[in-house]
């Protein structure tokens, strides 16, 4: 605490504060893909005009969103982006959100599993954050159920941000530039309160929408935008016989359920219980939440634990036969679309065709070329990894 106390006295020099000031000032407008109406940003797509089955968002190309996020200022949306990407958050000054949700690695940070404070490699990737405002639970083994609760994960883990509230809290009051722009986008309170914290972040991240890839156009009507090639994998993905979409349902790409599917731990690496733990059932040892395939083709590797280098090892995984890759001595109740369906070689290229039409990031935020903290970015400078840590079961 004492130390980035002291990185913040050095920086906040009166003509530095003056500058930053000047330079940095929160957004009126809304970020793309949202409307402001009566003052709050709401969420405008075309999936919005199709029907969805009992409002799960799960169906075919024409089917309508599951309940989404949104409803935040302008002013919150642009202050979650600043802290987003301010490495003020963690406990040294050494790694941000951005660290492990890279905006240009689809939100992930492109590593088999994430290192966080102090060279912490921690036991599970990190997934996009691309959509993330219409999921239900969050983490890979779904022990959250809001945004604003997820968060709480790596600020205060010990491995990843390193921080706790006490110390957060005092660092962010102690920056006045941070206390402006928090009056700003929250009128009222003095000083600057953890649920303005936890509520800025949920608030950017609900703003990273991804729902105008190639595949969109085709599913709105312009089936120019595929080749032969992806519209033979989108019908191999929807088949009966690969069953991808039962789980990876469109429009998400996901039907946001846990699922155990018998994926191998790198070599070297424990088993992961997955969602047994906060579950407390064994019925869903070796569970995970089913990630998006929203740009997919950006966030590799691939699986909980980095397991797959590329898209084609991973569709070649869901061919090798059921529980083909489960440990001797696990007995796992897995999955029943898990099963031995027996893809061709060009089947399986065509499936990676196919997702890759699912690839968009037009809407991605911009980056901050200042930081209210006047501390610089890192998200390019990664941390270097330590070694393994076994001590504690954590992911973003």
């Amino acid at each position: 605490m004492v130390r980035i106390l002291a990185i913040l006295a050095l920086l906040w020099s009166a003509a530095s504060a003056a500058e930053l000031s000047a330079d940095i000032a929160l957004r009126a407008d809304c970020p793309p893909g949202f409307e402001l109406d009566a003052g709050h940003c709401e969420m405008r797509s075309l999936y919005q005009m199709y029907n969805s089955l009992q409002g799960a968002g799960m169906g075919g190309p024409t089917t309508g969103l599951p309940e989404w996020r949104d409803g935040f200022t302008p002013q919150q949306t642009d202050l979650g982006r600043y802290l987003f990407f301010d490495p003020v958050l963690s406990r040294d000054g050494s790694v941000s959100c951005a660290t492990c949700h890279h905006p240009d690695k689809g939100f992930a940070d492109g590593r088999a599993v994430s290192v966080g404070i102090d060279g912490h490699t921690v036991t599970r990737s990190a997934p996009t954050l691309w959509n993330v405002g219409f999921l239900k639970t969050l983490f890979w083994d779904a022990r959250s159920t809001t945004l604003e609760d997820q968060a709480t994960g790596p600020l205060y883990s010990s491995h990843e941000m390193g921080n706790n509230p006490q110390q957060l809290l005092e660092t962010l009051n102690a920056i006045p530039l941070y206390r402006k722009l928090f009056a700003e986008a929250f009128p009222g309170d003095d000083e600057i309160v953890l649920d303005e914290i936890y509520s800025a972040l949920t608030a950017f991240q609900v703003s990273l929408v991804s729902l105008n890839s190639r595949y969109d156009q085709y599913a709105h009507g312009y089936h120019e935008a595929l080749t032969e090639p992806e519209i033979e994998g989108m019908n191999i993905f929807r088949s009966f016989v690969a069953r991808c979409a039962e789980c990876h349902t469109p429009p998400l790409f996901t039907n946001g359920q846990i699922a155990v599917i018998g994926t191998p731990e790198p070599e070297g690496m424990a088993f992961d219980p997955g969602a047994q733990v906060p579950m407390n059932e064994p019925t869903q040892r070796g569970g995970f939440k089913i990630p998006t395939l929203r740009n997919i083709e950006l966030t590799a590797p691939y699986m909980h634990s980095g397991r797959f280098e590329t898209l084609r090892e991973t569709v070649a995984f869901y061919t090798g036969g059921r529980g083909h890759a489960v440990p001797e001595g696990e007995e796992l109740v897995l999955h029943w679309h898990i099963w031995e369906p027996n893809l061709t070689n060009d089947e399986l290229d065509r499936l990676v065709d196919f997702m890759k039409t699912l690839t968009d990031d037009s809407f991605k935020p911009k980056t901050p070329e200042r930081l209210p903290s006047g501390l610089a970015l890192v998200h390019d400078n990664p941390p270097l990894a330590r070694g393994h840590d076994d001590g504690e079961k954590t992911d973003e």
